[in-house]
């Protein structure tokens, strides 16, 4: 029985790449100015103050050590870019390879500067093993301190990579689930508006049926041109509103009073869509339609701080009675939807208003 796996790389893409080219260059040039001073305080300083100490050409031998060993570093980084899409065992191990021969072809260069330079030798003259030996060990940790510092360079960005993807991801699934919360209106305010529709034309009142089935059209036309995303900003949401109590002004002609109250500065807050609609549909059922004389529906928004305050009051029924005989799908809706938005960061609360009805408040963060 064969099982398919996929095995662990470190392959980012070249967009990947292209965005560590400052980070890698910033490492490199600091990395080898960090090497030449430490070589410098290690070796060249302790021996100032010798009596046949040629600074100049010691000097010369570490700028050119300096220089080689940031190729040698530099081609390591090429030849990772290149192997990098193997699977992470083996690029480990082709990489931990080169920098061994890369850390013996530096060692090489080393000691032939120093040779050449402060010796003024032939590169190869009078070498051993032991000298050999001892200069290795040094380059080898050099060029294996690179690699490491390469790989950590390269998890670090395909972390970041996978903790965007999973923003995306989360993005994305929020806004799937107020698409689908917000697709849970449309049918419940259709329903509710054709049903009102159907008791004007059994009641032969086809003029105002008519008018209100144009204004239902007009509603969705807007909804699918202007308001079509998950999110909007309060004036769209005001406008679609206004669309929205245009039909239940048909239904209920002067029985349905509505006041706004909103602060210019508040017009530009992102909202959820149809975030008003059901609030107002409830204080209709609730404020107007079980009340032979109507009502009113107050609407309030404005910006404190950093946090957009919503009202929604009527002067119907008071909580108690409303919350016995349940909202509906109207505020649970609304509740899941700002939660989806805005991941818990928000309140809603409802209150016995002074005129004897009922008061949604509702905060969110202000985002423009």
């Amino acid at each position: 029985m064969e099982t398919n796996h996929t095995e662990s790389t470190l392959e980012l893409g070249t967009q990947s790449f292209s965005k560590q080219s400052h980070q890698f260059w910033t490492l490199q040039i600091a990395g080898w100015l960090g090497y030449s001073i430490i070589v410098f305080l290690a070796i060249i300083r302790p021996q100032l103050d010798h009596s046949d100490f040629d600074f100049a050409r010691q000097f010369i031998n570490l700028v050119l050590e300096t220089l080689s060993g940031f190729l040698l570093s530099y081609f390591q980084w090429l030849l990772i870019r290149k192997i990098v899409h193997l699977p992470l065992n083996q690029t480990l191990f082709y990489s931990f390879i080169s920098a061994s021969a890369f850390g013996l072809i530096f060692n090489v260069m080393k000691l032939s500067f120093y040779k050449v330079i402060v010796y003024q030798q032939e590169w190869n003259e009078a070498w051993n093993m032991l000298e050999f030996g001892g200069w290795l060990l040094f380059s080898l940790t050099t060029m294996f301190v690179w690699t490491s510092i390469f790989f950590i360079m390269l998890y670090n960005t395909k972390l970041q990579k996978e903790h965007e993807m999973l923003l995306r991801a989360q993005t994305l699934a929020k806004e799937a689930q107020l698409e689908m919360l917000r697709y849970q209106l449309n049918p419940h305010f259709m329903f509710n508006t054709m049903n009102a529709i159907s008791t004007l034309i059994y009641k032969n009142e086809n003029e105002k049926a008519n008018e209100m089935l144009d204004k239902l059209c007009d509603f969705f036309r807007y909804s699918l041109d202007k308001n079509d995303k998950s999110k909007t900003t309060l004036k769209k949401e005001l406008e679609l509103l206004d669309l929205y109590l245009s039909i239940e002004k048909v239904r209920f002609g002067d029985r349905l009073h509505v006041e706004l109250d909103i602060n210019s500065n508040a017009l530009a807050c992102r909202v959820p869509s149809m975030l008003l609609q059901p609030l107002v549909e409830n204080a209709i059922k609730y404020a107007i339609e079980l009340r032979k004389e109507g009502g009113s529906i107050i609407i309030q928004a404005q910006k404190v701080h950093d946090r957009l305050m919503l009202k929604v009051i009527d002067d119907g029924q008071g909580l108690n009675k409303k919350l016995n005989e349940g909202f509906g799908i109207g505020m649970s809706n609304t509740k899941a939807r700002l939660d989806a938005m805005f991941n818990g960061d928000f309140d809603v609360d409802l209150a016995n208003s002074e005129n004897g009805g009922a008061t949604v408040l509702i905060s969110i963060p202000f985002e423009k």
